[in-house]
């Protein structure tokens, strides 16, 4: 066998049209858009109209996808009665959305695999809110079918119809963030249609994989640190404190990107344009100061590495703006990524080839069998 490579890092098992990735020059292209241009811009429909179809819609297509989107946000009681019971046992909202997620298919016959793939996309809010909902001793508020995704999704958190500076800034962060390349998630979807599984599996197992701490979880450790250096003052020494005890500065570093995360540039903007429009101007001022000390800092700590700010930062920052409560933040990365997930299972299907990578064995090879009595 040749070579050993763990984690498949730089290994290049698919190719793809979905999403191009410059590391070195910190550029992200999505659907062949310069993320900085598709997510300031776009609606989340029409992003994932372009990742499903290759092109951007036009004005009567963009409409009858928005419907069908909007035709499939409802949930079953069965659903319902399962995010009832993981919110009584204050389950995580991350396993909430697993357990949630796998139930999509029932009550559902002979369902075409686009219909499918328009079912995931739009139950995930629906799964999220409820769930949140019952955690916080509430009745779930059921979607309407005249909002826009982003729109919806917010309104069934709250009841309350959001503010369209709210709407902009979320809809912003899930077009910033709907692919990334082969990541984890998305990787963990192609693999399971592959074996020409269901797309609902496929999404209910990159939820899994995006439920691990070092793939989705950081943005709300972030939005911690930010509050608590914000009510304490001081950015300098809480850095110095946590880089000379040898602790990892959250927000800060990427495993593709040398350069600042093109994402957090994004969303930086976004975040700015959400405060100023009338949010807490003094607390954003203090995560920009923060920020400047943090890489600073980091540059002077390690200067052999490039440690520039990543998405997660700039992620908390926006969606604590928006009105997203801090536990779900790695939900509304999902709300986001499932339409990635399922442009990339349906990406795998037009040409698929089952993902079957060896490993290397390295156990023993002198053993034989023996009797229970004789051991």
């Amino acid at each position: 066998m040749d070579g050993l490579h763990p984690g498949l890092e730089d290994i290049s098992v698919a190719e793809t049209r979905l999403s191009s990735i410059d590391g070195e020059a910190g550029e992200l292209l999505i659907g062949g858009v310069p993320v900085e241009e598709l997510a300031a811009n776009a609606t989340y429909e029409e992003t994932v109209f372009l990742l499903l179809n290759d092109r951007l819609p036009t004005v009567e297509e963009l409409k009858a996808f928005r419907s069908a989107l909007a035709s499939h946000r409802a949930i079953g009681e069965e659903t319902r009665a399962v995010l009832r019971r993981a919110a009584n046992e204050e389950k995580p909202p991350m396993d909430a959305l697993r357990m949630g997620l796998s139930t999509a298919s029932l009550g559902v016959e002979d369902e075409t695999t686009q219909t499918a793939v328009r079912r995931v996309i739009a139950v995930v809010p629906t799964i999220v809110s409820t769930y949140w909902r019952y955690r916080e001793d509430n009745d779930p508020i059921a979607p309407r079918s005249d909002l826009r995704h982003a729109e919806n999704y917010l309104y069934m958190m709250t009841g309350d119809e959001p503010t369209q500076a709210a709407v902009r800034g979320l809809e912003t962060y899930l077009n910033t963030v709907v692919d990334h390349g082969l990541n984890a998630s998305t990787f963990t979807a192609r693999v399971v249609v592959s074996a020409e599984s269901d797309v609902v599996s496929a999404a209910t197992a990159a939820v899994g994989t995006l439920k691990g701490p070092l793939h989705g979880g950081a943005p709300g450790p972030v939005l911690e640190m930010l509050e608590e250096v914000f009510e304490t003052g001081g950015p300098e020494a809480y850095v110095r404190a946590k880089l000379d005890a040898g602790e990892r500065l959250m927000g800060f570093g990427h495993r593709v990107y040398r350069v600042r995360d093109p994402r957090a540039e994004v969303l930086s903007t976004a975040a700015e344009q959400f405060y100023d429009a009338g949010g807490d101007a003094e607390f954003f001022a203090a995560t920009k100061t923060f920020e400047d000390v943090a890489t600073d800092l980091l540059a002077e700590h390690k200067p052999q590495r490039r440690l520039e700010t990543n998405v997660e930062f700039y992620t908390a920052v926006l969606l604590a703006g928006v009105g997203v409560p801090k536990e779900l933040f790695t939900t509304t990365f999902a709300v986001a990524r499932v339409g990635g997930w399922m442009a990339h299972a349906l990406e795998q299907l037009d040409d698929n080839k089952l993902v079957r990578p060896r490993s290397r064995y390295t156990g023993r090879s002198d053993r034989r069998w023996k009797p229970i009595d004789d051991r």
